[in-house]
């Protein structure tokens, strides 16, 4: 079976229909028993030798022809899938329907194939050195090529985060800004104990001197519950001060978290800007947090490694990680989760 070229396509004949399409998923239909491959479908057959020549390249000749659009990249995720068993089309106008502008391939459950309404993942090939907009990312698989034409995959989706902490805050609490953070003096119990706001001083023992930090005294200012020498706009101001522009995003994202009764902590140690607990009754019984959270400016571009270490540690931790995108005039566009994916 030989194939000919047709702008970015591989025409062939004969029973190609029947021994490419219906029985292995290759190509789309044309007239009669024609199909037409993708290069990277063309490429594949020629691999296997299920393919002889197209326009009287072999293998190696086609792929030096194919060099374009990083080719290669998406040829080594195209053949490592078909190897796990999936079946494959371009997702592009006159393949599937619906196209999706920032995928690159459908693939199809296992048993499944173009001939099927039901799409597994929509997959988006990226090498190690691009960059990516985040806006690319979000109900699509990423699968990253790297120097070694290994390929790692992350599942990627836009979510929705609420948890059930929902206690009633103490009002009439006073503080006293200090550097970089506030004070709570004779702070009520349940401040920390049950709603998790600040780290006592000197002790886990929650009675007593209760720390802030800027966020948490921000927050608790905005809502009525704390009052501060300074009020709300220094404490802002400090906040800036220490984290420049990030801190009216960090808030932003702290304060959305809060009111979806979810609590935030610190991250710092695991790198990020925020973990969350979902579901808070004591401090004393929190078990794990759920998720690392990055604040970031919608519009961010990822570097795949980057955004590798940032996966692997929130798994080595057992967390999920969330990239908060959060625009200029301080509204969240997106919960943008992120987690390696085994096809």
């Amino acid at each position: 079976m030989n194939g000919r070229l047709r702008a970015d396509e591989v025409i062939a004949g004969g029973d190609a229909r029947q021994r490419y399409y219906d029985s292995r998923g290759y190509g789309r239909p044309l007239d009669g028993n024609e199909i037409a491959l993708s290069r990277v479908e063309a490429a594949h057959l020629l691999l296997r030798d299920d393919l002889d020549s197209v326009e009287g390249m072999n293998f190696r000749e086609f792929l030096q022809d194919s060099t374009g659009d990083d080719f290669a990249a998406r040829f080594f995720v195209y053949a490592d899938l078909r190897e796990r068993g999936f079946y494959l089309s371009p997702d592009r106008e006159g393949w599937v329907s619906d196209p999706l502008s920032d995928s690159d391939f459908v693939v199809y459950p296992r048993g499944g194939g173009p001939w099927d309404d039901e799409v597994l993942y929509r997959l988006r090939v990226a090498s190690e050195r691009e960059s990516i907009p985040a806006s690319q990312l979000g109900d699509v698989v990423l699968a990253v090529v790297d120097e070694e034409s290994e390929i790692t995959y992350f599942e990627t989706d836009r979510i929705e985060i609420s948890g059930t902490t929902n206690h009633d805050v103490p009002t009439n609490v006073s503080g006293s800004l200090l550097a970089d953070r506030v004070l709570v003096w004779d702070a009520p119990d349940e401040l920390h104990h049950e709603s998790f706001y600040g780290q006592p001083m000197g002790g886990r023992n929650p009675a007593g001197v209760l720390q802030l930090s800027l966020v948490e005294a921000a927050h608790l200012v905005a809502e009525g519950n704390l009052s501060v020498s300074g009020e709300y706009d220094e404490i802002v101001a400090r906040g800036r001060d220490v984290k420049g522009e990030r801190f009216d995003r960090r808030l932003c994202v702290y304060r959305a978290l809060r009111e979806g009764n979810v609590v935030p902590k610190t991250g710092f140690k695991f790198g990020a800007d925020f973990r969350t607990y979902a579901d808070v009754e004591s401090v004393d019984n929190l078990g794990h947090s759920e998720y690392l959270i990055r604040v970031l400016e919608d519009g961010h571009t990822f570097s795949p490694r980057d955004l590798a270490l940032d996966v692997r540690l929130a798994h080595g931790v057992r967390k999920k990680m969330i990239f908060a995108l959060v625009t200029e005039n301080e509204r969240i566009t997106d919960w943008l989760s992120v987690t390696r994916l085994t096809p």
